[in-house]
């Protein structure tokens, strides 16, 4: 794989798992217990929230839309040089560059693939410097069912979704990309689409950071930063769910749980 995981990482198309090997468990309430109320092994949580998670979104007719969005947004771990050298994420957490913000940081990446309503699809976390292109690539990969039995999707993604080998992938897979020409490119299909999806993909964003604390995870191991995104990723699928299925006015909203 392309993302610089620690030993025992790899991108699963939907989370990278946690080390076989886990650090201590790491409390979320007093009395050494974890917020599923035992003393679990870490390696057991993920699995449990993505089963849940994908439950969720499946129950929605959401799930059979067939234009999906996809981008990555920094997961921040720490900031100074102490926590770089001497934090149990070291290897997998590194310095990258958010240009959207202008900030470079040192943490990992998520990278979410969702309908243009914001339900996760599906989606990976690797460390800061991973090419989002070919982790784009490896979800789908290792997520074999997700384009099965379902009409072909079209992707909306940014600049950095490039290259005729990696377009080629997509369309070797069915997906049809569409995305912002390049510097020297001429103008492609559905440019004036681009301009509100950016919009689009800043609110979900904004969302999983504004609201549900994504960059304040707290996490300090793998095990750890792993569960903790899946718990924003859960409760955004919780709230879309229920907002969907009770006929709520703002399927994303999360003003109704946010109190």
């Amino acid at each position: 794989m392309s993302h610089e995981s620690p030993p025992g990482h790899q991108c699963t198309g939907r989370l990278t798992s946690a080390p076989r090997a886990s650090p201590a468990p790491e409390r979320d309430v007093p009395g050494g217990r974890n917020w599923d109320g035992e003393t679990p092994d870490t390696t057991r949580l993920p699995t449990l929230v993505r089963g849940v998670l994908r439950e969720l979104a499946t129950d929605t007719a959401l799930w059979g839309d067939d234009v999906w969005i996809v981008d990555s947004t920094p997961v921040e771990c720490g900031r100074s040089r102490e926590t770089a050298k001497r934090s149990d994420l070291a290897g997998w957490a590194e310095y990258g560059y958010c240009a959207s913000h202008s900030r470079f940081f040192w943490g990992l990446r998520l990278h979410l693939v969702c309908t243009l309503h914001g339900l996760p699809i599906a989606f990976a976390l690797t460390g800061a410097k991973a090419v989002e292109r070919e982790v784009l690539l490896d979800i789908f990969h290792v997520e074999s069912g997700l384009l099965a039995n379902r009409p072909p999707p079209t992707l909306l993604a940014d600049r950095n979704y490039y290259g005729r080998a990696f377009e080629r992938g997509l369309a070797d897979l069915g997906v049809r990309l569409l995305r912002p020409a390049r510097k020297g490119e001429p103008e492609r299909a559905g440019a004036e689409l681009f301009k509100p999806l950016r919009q689009l993909i800043e609110s979900v964003n904004q969302t999983l950071k504004g609201q549900l604390d994504l960059e304040r995870h707290g996490g300090r191991t793998p095990a750890g930063v792993t569960v903790r995104v899946l718990q924003r990723l859960l409760a955004l699928t919780a709230a879309i769910w229920h907002n969907h299925n009770t006929g709520g006015p703002a399927i994303r909203s999360l003003t109704a749980y946010d109190h």
